[in-house]
């Protein structure tokens, strides 16, 4: 569990940022291993959240319906669309994104590890991270959470995104906190099967 008086992960990755958003879900009972829940299909192919996507790529998807060229992938913009840049135990996970997300396909730059997202910050190029962490409280409860930030490194983005980002944060948050339901009803089903194939 993450100790707050510990630096964090994502603040090792992304310092900076003029953009961001927190949500936090507490759980009454303890949690174990609940970060590895939190990528599995179960918790991230929310229906809610497909549409919503289904929404925001249909102006690229009739573009390429109409042969006009786009970069938008045929598989919905999702998770494998990030990076893993670090994880730390049961404590930390940050995942990270680069891009001019306010295009129609999002303007997304191939990133492979780490080193290339930090590399992406000196080309004018925004950057996303994406942290889910989890907290064991003093009461025995858990508290789940996730952040995100975005860093526009000149004025040219910065201007172009804001509108963006107020126009999507909504709905993003929105999903943010049902994916956060869907990851503790996942974590706890997998520690109830745990203790009853151990009792």
């Amino acid at each position: 569990m993450v100790d707050p008086s510990q630096p964090r992960l994502i603040d090792h990755h992304l310092p900076i940022y003029q953009f961001v958003e927190r949500h936090s879900l507490r759980v009454v009972q303890p949690l174990r291993d609940a970060l590895k829940h939190v990528i599995t299909p179960q918790v991230v192919e929310d229906p809610f959240a497909l549409r919503m996507i289904a929404l925001r790529e249909a102006p690229a998807r009739l573009a390429r319906k109409l042969g006009l060229a786009t970069r938008l992938p045929e598989r919905p913009f999702g998770l494998p669309d990030f990076v893993l840049l670090e994880r730390k135990g049961d404590e930390e996970l940050v995942l990270g994104l680069a891009g001019r997300f306010w295009q129609p396909d999002y303007g997304l730059v191939p990133l492979t590890d780490a080193t290339d997202f930090a590399r992406i910050g000196q080309s004018g190029i925004p950057r996303l991270v994406l942290q889910f962490a989890t907290v064991k409280l003093p009461d025995g409860s858990t508290l789940l959470s996730t952040e995100t930030r975005v860093h526009c490194p000149d004025s040219a983005s910065l201007r172009r995104f804001r509108p963006y980002w107020w126009l999507i944060r909504p709905v993003s948050g929105w999903i943010r906190r049902r994916m956060l339901q869907r990851w503790a009803r996942t974590a706890i089903s997998s520690a109830i099967a745990q203790a009853s194939s151990s009792s």
